[in-house]
C-alpha cells in the first residue's frame, strides 16, 4: 500500500479484518507499506500491521511476492503509480477520484483494459457503495419498487475548513488534489447516485465557490487535521500564507440518461455538518432515502400500499439476508463506517481470486471524472448547460 494517513489507516484496518470475517478464496498478507517520511512510515507499519516499510513506491512494483498495489496517496500521484503497477502485472486498488484530470483517467482506464486481457484486475475505491443500506437501496430500484425514477437529490456536507485560519493542506491545492469539495466528496455522491439508480449523468449546470482564498501555510497535517507553520511570517506575528486553488463548495443540477432530474451539493463549509451524506430517490411508485449518519437504516415509502397505510417506514438493514451482513452480528447489532472498507476488500479479493471484474472499474471511475470535468467547465462559463463528454476516446498510454 502507498500512503498511511486517513485512507491508509482505513484501508489497513480493512486488510487486517477481511479474512477474519469472510471465507474467501485467497488470503491477504500485508507485505509492504510506503510513505515518504522514514520515521512516520516505520511507525505506521508497526501500528497498522504491515510486515515492512519503504520510502520508494517503486519497491512495491519490483517485488515478485507482491500481487496487489493499493494506492491511497493524493490524486497527483495516482496515475504514475497505477500505470507502473498495471504494467508490472500487479492488481490495483486505487482510491477515488481516480485521477486529477480526465487525460490521466483515460490513460489509467486504457491501461486497465490492456492489463485485464492478461488477467490483471483493477478497481476504484468508492467505499460507500459497500454500505449494506446503499446496496439494498440499489436492489429496491433494480427490482422496480420505486417505478420510474424521476428525481435524485444528493448532498455531502462537511465543515472542517470553516475556520479561515485552518492551514493550506494538500486537499486545498489544485496541483495535489485536482479539485476541492467537488472531487473530494462530490465524487462520492456522483458515483453513489449513478450506482443506485443505474443511470448516468449526461449534462450539468453548475456553480462553484472558494470562500476563503488565502490560508496559512501548514507545519504538518494528518488526515483532516493540521497545524499552522509560523516560521515564515512576514512581520513576526502573522504566519506566511498561500492561495487556495480549489473550490470550497459546488452545487449543480443534472439530467440522467433515464430521464431523471437531479440536484447535487458538495460543501466543506456547511457549519455544523461533520460528514453528512444524504441521498433521496423519488420514483413513480415510491421513494427511498439514505443518510450516512444513520448508515444502518433506510427510509422507504411504498406508494402502492393503501392510502391509509402509506408513510415513510424505517428499515433497519442488519438482517443476515441484507447485503454483506451475514458475516457480522445478530440482527439489530449495527455496523459502522469502517465496515464499508472491509466489504470493499472482500469484493476485490473475491474478484481477483476468481478472475472476475471488480466494480467500480477504472472505466466507471473515468465516467465520474468526466462528470467532475463537466461541472468544472460549466462553472467556468457562467453555469451554462454542459454535456458530459463520452467515455470512449482514443488515448495514448
Amino acid at each position: 500500500m502507498v500512503g498511511y494517513a486517513f485512507m491508509g489507516a482505513a484501508h489497513s484496518q480493512a486488510w487486517r479484518t477481511v479474512n477474519r470475517v469472510y471465507d474467501l478464496p485467497a488470503r491477504a498478507r500485508m507485505a509492504l507499506i510506503c510513505g515518504r517520511d522514514t520515521g512516520k512510515v516505520a511507525d505506521a507499519a508497526d501500528r497498522l500491521g504491515w510486515d515492512a516499510y519503504t520510502t520508494d513506491w517503486r519497491d512495491l512494483i519490483s517485488r515478485d511476492d507482491i500481487d496487489v498495489v493499493d494506492v491511497c496517496t493524493p490524486g497527483d500521484s495516482h496515475a504514475e503509480i497505477a500505470l507502473a503497477a498495471l504494467a508490472a502485472g500487479k492488481h490495483v486498488l486505487c482510491e477515488k477520484p481516480l485521477a486529477n484530470t480526465v487525460a490521466e483517467a483515460r490513460a489509467m482506464t486504457a491501461a486497465a483494459d490492456t492489463a485485464r486481457a492478461a488477467g490483471v484486475r483493477s478497481m476504484c475505491g468508492f467505499n460507500y457503495r459497500r454500505v449494506p443500506a446503499v446496496t439494498m437501496m440499489r436492489q429496491l430500484v433494480a427490482d422496480g419498487r420505486l417505478g420510474v425514477i424521476r428525481h435524485v437529490r444528493a448532498t455531502y456536507l462537511q465543515d472542517w475548513i470553516v475556520d479561515p485560519q485552518f492551514p493550506l493542506v494538500w486537499r486545498l491545492q489544485k496541483d495535489r488534489a485536482g479539485s476541492g469539495a467537488l472531487g473530494d466528496i462530490g465524487a462520492h455522491i456522483i458515483d453513489l447516485t449513478q450506482f443506485v439508480t443505474g443511470q448516468r449523468i449526461t449534462g450539468v449546470s453548475a456553480v462553484t465557490e472558494t470562500f476563503v482564498k488565502e490560508r496559512p501555510l501548514p507545519a504538518g497535517s494528518s488526515g483532516l487535521a493540521a497545524s499552522v507553520d509560523g516560521s515564515g511570517s512576514v512581520d513576526g506575528n502573522a504566519p506566511a500564507t498561500g492561495p487556495v486553488t480549489v473550490d470550497d463548495a459546488a452545487v449543480f443540477v443534472a439530467r440522467l440518461d433515464g430521464g431523471a432530474l437531479a440536484t447535487y451539493e458538495a460543501s466543506r463549509f456547511a457549519t455544523g455538518r461533520k460528514n453528512a451524506l444524504r441521498v433521496e430517490i423519488n420514483g413513480s411508485l415510491g421513494s427511498v432515502v439514505f443518510d450516512l449518519e444513520r448508515l444502518n437504516e433506510l427510509e422507504f415509502y411504498d406508494a402502492t400500499r393503501p392510502s391509509v397505510e402509506q408513510g415513510f417506514s424505517r428499515i433497519l438493514v442488519t438482517e443476515g439476508e441484507h447485503p454483506y451482513m451475514s458475516a457480522w452480528w445478530p440482527p439489530g447489532h449495527i455496523i459502522g463506517y469502517e465496515h464499508s472498507f472491509t466489504h470493499q476488500m472482500r469484493d476485490f479479493i473475491e474478484a481477483v481470486a476468481t478472475g472476475a471484474d471488480p466494480a467500480p472499474s477504472f472505466a466507471d471511475a473515468l465516467q465520474v471524472q468526466l462528470v467532475l470535468d463537466a461541472v468544472t467547465r460549466s462553472a467556468e462559463i457562467g453555469s451554462s448547460w454542459t454535456e458530459v463528454q463520452p467515455a470512449l476516446a482514443a488515448v495514448a498510454v
